[in-house]
């Protein structure tokens, strides 16, 4: 079955004295976009996150937010910089040298001027600490394709009752095409009667009433249009029952249905036909938008 773009999904968890938390979600986009936001302890993962990320999904713009926190002792040190914190003591003395008043900033002030202090992660086991991420953002990716599942689930079955009510209509109108010309024909036939007197009927040509009749339902002729929609609505379905991505395929299909229902619609000279087409018009609009959310 196929799957959605939207989705969201969540994992944390705790190892030792390491907190992970990973949220992903995705929405619709033509191609797999991933943006990432993680501390910059996670910047050796970069490449192998997005590539556990690509391999599990086909399409969409996927946002990913990863935090960490470490609470075991020693795993944070403060660096002290200390040609920084004598360059601005030296500042400090030579304005209370210049302006006559006293030098009372003492260390604790020193300490909170920018960039004097500093933290730093301490060295960590770069595979061990990836190992633990994969296991969180795994269980993320598993959550949100469950969503997409459920949602794509929910899309697929709704575009196939959109196809079974086009399948629907596209009878309607393969019963009424015939019934459109002979109807043209009898108000032809009608409208000469009513032209023509009594003593004028030896100029009534049947033969070219029967010409106009097949020129008129050359130019109406819907056949082909309905044939092609038929073998398109069952290729629609054959598409949708695949496990696999299907939002290209289908993209491409709607565009297809969508031309033979222009052309239909150019096609058409009886108001029902013409209702009925701009019922399917509105149905295959609603397809497309559908779609565009199918991997």
């Amino acid at each position: 079955m196929a799957h959605s773009m939207t989705g969201f999904g969540r994992s944390e968890k705790v190892f030792d004295t390491r907190r992970y938390s990973v949220e992903i979600k995705s929405v619709n986009s033509r191609f797999c976009d991933i943006s990432i936001r993680m501390p910059k302890l996670f910047n050796f993962a970069d490449s192998r996150i997005r590539k556990l990320i690509s391999e599990t999904l086909v399409r969409g713009k996927v946002d990913v937010y990863i935090n960490f926190e470490d609470i075991s002792e020693g795993s944070t040190e403060v660096i002290v910089n200390a040609g920084l914190v004598k360059a601005y003591s030296d500042a400090i003395t030579n304005i209370a040298s210049i302006t006559g008043r006293p030098d009372d900033v003492n260390s604790s002030r020193l300490a909170v001027f920018p960039d004097v202090l500093t933290t730093r992660q301490k060295e960590i086991d770069e595979d061990k600490i990836y190992a633990e991420l994969e296991q969180v953002a795994k269980e993320a990716l598993d959550g949100m394709q469950e969503m997409r599942y459920a949602e794509g689930s929910h899309l697929v079955s709704d575009i196939i009752d959109k196809i079974n009510s086009l399948e629907k209509i596209k009878g309607e109108i393969e019963d009424r095409a015939p019934k459109v010309i002979d109807e043209y024909k009898a108000r032809l036939e009608d409208r000469i009667e009513e032209l023509l007197a009594d003593n004028n009927k030896a100029f009534y040509d049947e033969a070219r009433i029967t010409a106009e009749v097949a020129v008129f339902a050359d130019k109406c002729a819907v056949d082909e249009e309905l044939k092609r929609l038929t073998s398109h609505f069952a290729q629609g379905k054959r598409i949708l029952a695949v496990d696999d991505s299907v939002g290209k395929k289908m993209d491409f299909l709607i565009q297809e249905i969508n031309r033979e229902t222009n052309t239909l619609g150019s096609k058409a000279n009886d108001l029902e036909i013409t209702n009925r087409i701009l019922l399917m018009k509105n149905i295959v609009e609603e397809m497309r938008e559908q779609i565009q959310n199918l991997v």
